[in-house]
């Protein structure tokens, strides 16, 4: 059982609201201890504190390498009352009741450039995973923080109470173990990354915090929840606010789907839209304003749009909002929306609007992983695709005009997004400065199929398009075919057998035709 909080240690490197919560303990007549900087940061405010040092009787030695690693710290954390009494007092401790430890920043190390080895080495904490894993493991009796998130509930708790309840001190005691688990991960991880030699670790650790519960999984009888990264980037879906809920919560599908949308949209500068539709775009358009490239996404394929996912790359206005509504919509994602956007969106019952909290450039890096029986498979984002298509080689007689090279540049960006295999055409809007697919051929088990499946999509709007294609063309039945259906200029990346029968069948039908020396896959 607990007790009263009569004696504290605190020892933190990040010490946000450390002097706001030490003097709201002592004003209680909370004993405190601490350490080097912390004891600093207290006793310059003028809150009572003794260093540990004093209290163990024995000085820190090896450049401030061993300071807490003593019985009278660690005794006066495992204690229990009533059991361990008379060893506690053997060693000339007194129970300690509270703990307030946060590690040296050793995963903020790693993620500085230039860091060194020799660094890394002094930000790896020994002393401080101790004494947490012991408060934590004594948690019936001893409080335990690692967050300064947890200061205000904690003391909120022992104002009302005098004691922290059991409730509090399991959840706490919990957090702590995942906290020191993810930071021996992280360690353990540069450690066996350095002798790999291709830069992934001989041990992966994924530390993730659950987020909130799902609607349902992939189908209703399915059960679901949202985890989250540690350190999450900004701007990354695990960073969202959500400031529209469309009176139910995201399902798994939703969260799949705004990922695929969010990582599309990524491609461009430009005012950008991309409607998805089971995790594959439907419709992808950029034009001079947000309007302009939501309208002609939408219209791209109008019949795949409703009940889609709208993913938007610049703030959301009044009027990009007007035409938003007039479709029925799941989700809409953007970095912001204006407060009369907001104000119209939300008159929607059924539509989620999420931003973004920040800005992620189509060239992050980040890890991806896909679950297979029994593991994981590993990989760095696909993370290439700006500019392919300008550096790429002419490989026919003729050469794309300028305004061919541009559609062909849009929808090569558009096509790393598409399941393979994936066809992707498109075309210059009616008015100047947009450019929209017009066909989408994705998911197929035959590349032919792929382009005929986006050519029955486009229609007549086919005619005058362009093609990009995200690997290369097995066969030069896939070209006939988008020559019969009056496509005027390929980017594929070329390297199959075939590529002269490929290239022959392009010249043949006028067809411009440029090879990148890249794929583009999405399984």
């Amino acid at each position: 059982m607990a007790s009263p909080i009569r004696r504290a240690l605190l020892s933190v490197s990040d010490k946000s609201g450390l002097v706001e919560f030490a003097r709201a303990l002592a004003a209680r007549n909370v004993a405190l201890l601490s350490t080097g900087g912390t004891f600093a940061a207290l006793h310059e405010a003028g809150i009572p504190v003794q260093t540990v040092e004093s209290y163990t009787e024995s000085p820190e030695v090896m450049g401030g390498r061993v300071k807490t690693l003593h019985p009278r710290i660690h005794g006066a954390l495992l204690s229990r009352t009533g059991t361990d009494d008379a060893d506690l007092a053997r060693l000339g401790a007194q129970p300690i009741d509270l703990v307030v430890v946060n590690l040296y920043p050793f995963e903020q190390t790693l993620r500085r450039p230039g860091a060194t080895a020799e660094e890394l080495i002094e930000n790896i904490d020994i002393g401080g995973p101790s004494m947490l894993r012991s408060a934590a493991k004594n948690h019936q009796r001893v409080t335990v923080i690692c967050d300064p998130k947890d200061y205000p509930a904690v003391l909120a708790e022992i104002e009302r109470n005098g004691e922290v309840s059991g409730a509090t001190r399991e959840r706490l005691a919990g957090k702590v173990f995942a906290h020191t688990a993810a930071y021996d991960g992280a360690i353990s991880g540069w450690l066996t990354a350095r002798g790999e030699g291709d830069g992934f670790p001989r041990y992966l650790t994924l530390p993730l915090e659950k987020a909130y519960g799902l609607r349902y999984g992939e189908n209703p009888h399915q059960t679901g929840a949202f985890y989250r990264e540690r350190d999450a980037l900004a701007g990354s879906l695990s960073t969202v606010d959500s400031v529209g809920s469309g009176a139910k919560e995201l399902s798994f599908n939703n969260l799949v789907d705004l990922e695929a949308a969010l990582d599309a949209v990524r491609e461009f500068e430009n005012p950008a839209a991309v409607v998805v539709k089971h995790t594959s775009p439907c419709g992808v358009a950029t034009g001079p304003t947000l309007a302009d490239a939501y309208r002609a996404a939408r219209d791209a394929d109008s019949m795949s749009a409703f009940g889609g996912i709208v993913a938007l790359n610049h703030e959301v206005d009044d009027a990009t909002a007007a035409i938003l509504s007039e479709t029925f919509l799941e989700c809409i994602i953007a970095p912001g929306f204006a407060a009369g956007a907001l104000q119209k969106l939300r008159s929607k019952a059924q539509l989620r609007l999420i931003t973004t909290n920040g800005w992620l450039g189509r060239e992050h890096e980040a890890l991806q992983f896909k679950r297979v029986g029994g593991g994981f498979a590993v990989q760095d984002r696909d993370a290439t695709g700006f500019g392919e298509v300008q550096k790429g080689r002419v490989v026919t007689r003729r050469t794309p005009s300028a305004l061919e090279l541009s559609a062909l540049e849009f929808a090569w960006a558009v096509c790393k997004h598409v399941k393979s295999n994936a066809i992707v055409l498109a075309a210059p809007g009616r008015s100047p400065g947009i450019y929209a697919t017009v066909g989408i051929g994705g998911g197929q088990t035959a590349r032919v199929t792929a382009v005929q499946v986006a050519c029955e999509k486009a229609a007549d709007h086919a005619r005058g398009s362009v093609l990009a294609s995200d690997a290369y063309f097995p066969f030069p039945d896939g070209l006939q075919a988008a020559a019969r259906a009056g496509i005027t200029a390929v980017a594929q990346p070329g390297g199959s057998k075939k590529d002269d029968d490929v290239i022959k069948a392009a010249d043949e039908a006028g067809m411009a035709m440029i090879f990148t020396g890249f794929r583009h896959f999405r399984h």
